[in-house]
């Protein structure tokens, strides 16, 4: 006589419910999604690693621009072939604590957002990451993903390495990249020829220079490219430019 399958037998062989189902599925999809986030941050990582040494090729923004435009200007040059007075002229005028923060001007952001402005607070670091590894624009993806790359990029970058990559790929006239096409463009000299007024020129025209000149500014860009000098000047004198120049 066959022997009767137990209660106990039946139960193992029971099919899965369908929240048992539901519940692996949900497993294996955030194990999946855990896999992506950290293969994006290991790819992230070695990203901004390699640019410590190797100049980027490109950004999103100026490959964006050259098919805008149809072409732009861009020219390399290492920030011994950059005038200094550019350096110290473009972090007066953008970020003149500079040497003393570590990616974030945390009372610049305080002041900013006391007076309510939109801008203001962004740093030389961040203004490197947004141009270098992302895209324009304010979503809050970007901002967010700005926040998290830049203390990294501090972390593996010297000083001097940022404010060089800075020169290289900040827009300084529309479809002008970098020192040396600026320096070409606005006033016929290469990048190392600039002289301190000329500098304060191109540093007074950002972050706006697509609506600026630098060679035939306004009264009011006349005015803003004094203060400029006098800045660079200050932070020459005061040391807040030590950490990036010889």
């Amino acid at each position: 006589m066959a022997k009767k399958t137990s209660r106990s037998s039946r139960a193992r062989k029971a099919k899965p419910t369908i929240r048992t189902r539901v519940g692996s599925g949900l497993r294996r999809v955030i194990g999946w999604l855990l896999r992506g986030v950290v293969a994006v941050a290991v790819i992230v990582f070695v990203w901004v690693l390699a640019y410590r040494w190797i100049d980027p090729p490109t950004t999103p923004y100026i490959w964006s621009e050259g098919q805008r435009l149809g072409a732009v200007s861009r020219d390399w040059r290492d920030l011994d072939a950059i005038a200094p007075s550019l350096a110290r002229s473009v972090v007066a005028a953008e970020d003149a604590n500079f040497c003393d923060h570590w990616g974030f001007d945390v009372n610049a952001i305080r002041s900013a957002i006391e007076a309510g402005a939109n801008r203001g607070a962004s740093t030389i670091s961040q203004q490197v990451v947004k141009n270098a590894f992302l895209w324009q624009g304010r979503s809050w993806v970007r901002k967010a993903a700005e926040a998290v790359i830049t203390p990294v990029m501090e972390t593996l970058w010297p000083k001097r390495r940022i404010v060089e990559v800075y020169l290289n790929v900040a827009e300084m006239g529309e479809g002008v990249f970098g020192a040396q096409a600026a320096a070409r463009h606005w006033f016929g000299v290469d990048a190392d020829d600039l002289t301190p007024a000329q500098a304060a020129r191109i540093a007074a025209i950002l972050p706006n220079p697509k609506a600026r000149s630098a060679a035939r500014p306004s009264a009011e860009m006349q005015r803003k490219a004094r203060r400029v000098a006098d800045g660079a000047a200050t932070i020459r004198a005061d040391g807040r430019a030590a950490c990036f120049e010889d």
